[in-house]
């Protein structure tokens, strides 16, 4: 299965506040806040929804063709993603705007507070899906990533204009899209992935219920944290899917996105919705257990294995098979 992945490539800076943010908040002041946090550590790393996932595609065997707009400092991420298995030959380059910038901070409970600088990545609604689907002869799934909100509504009408299955992942952006714009965005997905929080807002924001929702996608997949994930289907009972035990939990940043690639991952070997989260959460708490959201690395015999610790030798039987395809061990 060719993937593309579409969406936000950024470079991270990630910091740390050691305490919590629940406890600098005044509750009779939350109408005229002003706060700064001193932080112990700064992390500057690869990010970006699109870049992310597409890098944990890559380290799973498969050549994803990611799709985003970038500045012309773009040339040594550039070159990391092509390393990593990825396919960067349709990125937009602007001549004008810097790389996206994304800023976080996390206090100690996995709290997190960030601002995000588009950048070149308000250029991303000049690229046409088709057009890319040509280039690289043809595409059989094309995400549909939090990015600038135009480029998410004009990569949708694309694939539904060329007959592109897709994805629907609108994450962060839920939060500015207006709900006409998000139904356009969710109707006719063959996958729509949210978390607990982003499932409520979609629902409020639009006026569905989630049987509304059903309706118009093919599978709902709804991460969870530490308690995994939820996956339904029309007219069939919901799926909870545990989340994989982690061993030493460092940044939550691009956690979601390592579900995603392994979830995608397994569609793409034609593994069923069930077997691809349980993929999923175990890469998940792979970048769980690093700080960045591209700093793991994934053995695929040893991940293979912790899925088999968390959901059986069958399921790591069964997936040890595609793991092992396209050169196993190391990435």
């Amino acid at each position: 299965m060719r993937i593309a992945v579409t969406g936000s490539i950024a470079t991270d800076h990630l910091m740390h506040f050691p305490g919590r943010f629940s406890e600098q908040l005044v509750a009779e002041q939350l109408d005229h806040v002003s706060l700064s946090f001193l932080v112990d550590e700064l992390h500057i790393r690869r990010g970006g929804v699109a870049s992310n996932i597409a890098f944990g595609l890559g380290q799973l065997g498969l050549r994803p063709v990611l799709v985003g707009a970038v500045g012309q400092d773009f040339e040594e991420y550039d070159a990391w993603l092509t390393r990593h298995g990825v396919d960067t030959g349709v990125v937009h380059r602007s001549r004008t705007r810097h790389t996206a910038r994304f800023q976080c901070t996390t206090d100690e409970d996995g709290n997190q507070i960030a601002s995000f600088y588009a950048g070149a990545m308000s250029e991303a609604a000049t690229i046409d899906i088709g057009a890319v689907a040509d280039r690289v002869g043809g595409l059989d799934l094309v995400l549909i990533g939090a990015n600038d909100p135009e480029a998410m509504l004009r990569h949708t009408e694309d694939c539904r204009r060329a007959g592109l299955p897709f994805a629907a992942d609108p994450s962060q952006q839920l939060a500015r899209l207006p709900g006409e714009a998000i139904r356009d965005l969710v109707t006719g997905a063959d996958h729509l992935f949210t978390n607990g929080y982003e499932s409520g807002l979609l629902l409020r924001k639009t006026g569905w219920q989630p049987d509304d929702v059903l309706e118009r996608v093919g599978t709902w997949v709804t991460t969870l944290g530490g308690k995994g994930c939820r996956i339904q289907r029309r007219g069939e009972p919901a799926t909870e899917i545990a989340a994989v035990p982690v061993t030493d939990q460092r940044d939550p940043t691009g956690v979601g996105d390592g579900f995603r690639a392994g979830f995608l991952a397994a569609l793409g070997w034609g593994l069923g919705p069930a077997r691809a989260a349980q993929l999923g959460s175990a890469v998940a708490a792979s970048v769980l257990e690093a700080v960045g959201a591209q700093e793991y690395r994934l053995d695929r015999r040893e991940l293979a294995a912790r899925c088999g610790a968390a959901y059986g030798p069958e399921a790591q039987r069964e997936l040890a098979g595609f793991l092992g395809a396209g050169g196993g061990g190391d990435s």
